[in-house]
């Protein structure tokens, strides 16, 4: 009988780490985390802009929060292609 409860401890051991794999996975692809980014980026890119005494910090700050929105939107055809081409193999 203790087999079976061993057994029963490590299937809620798995189960309880694929919950916290599974929201792992669903935080990496989130519109939540990428806005948070963004808005990280645009933070320290306007920060470091006012201390190096751009003319236009706040305006110029948006090329490389845009430009890492827009590498998101790539990256999943990016995969695609590589795991039709190269990972299939």
């Amino acid at each position: 009988m203790s087999d079976i409860a061993g057994l029963k401890i490590e299937i809620e051991k798995l189960k309880e780490s694929n919950k916290k794999v599974d929201t792992n996975k669903a935080w990496e692809i989130s519109l939540t985390r990428k806005i948070f980014l963004m808005f990280l980026i645009y933070l320290v890119v306007t920060l470091t802009l006012i201390a190096t005494k751009n003319p236009q910090p706040f305006v110029s700050a948006l090329i490389p929060s845009i430009g890492f929105f827009l590498s998101t939107l790539s990256v999943p055809f990016a995969k695609n292609i590589w795991k039709k081409y190269i990972y299939d193999k």
